[in-house]
């Protein structure tokens, strides 16, 4: 975990570098136990990179 007020954001760094996307402030503390798909959809910012970006989570019931 990263601590806060980092400067050099080295495990930022690390998991990008291994194709490791990063959802911060996700809560899923309520989710019963099971199998699940987590789908995150970046949501479009106009004349911005994405980078930092919101997003709509949903999470998918597994049968």
């Amino acid at each position: 975990m990263e601590k806060f007020g980092s400067t050099d954001f080295q495990t930022h760094l690390l998991l990008l570098s291994h194709g490791i996307v990063i959802v911060e402030g996700l809560d899923l503390r309520e989710v019963s136990a099971g199998m699940y798909e987590l789908i995150c959809l970046p949501l479009k910012i106009s004349a911005g990179s994405g980078d930092g970006a919101p997003a709509r989570a949903v999470l998918r019931t597994l049968d």
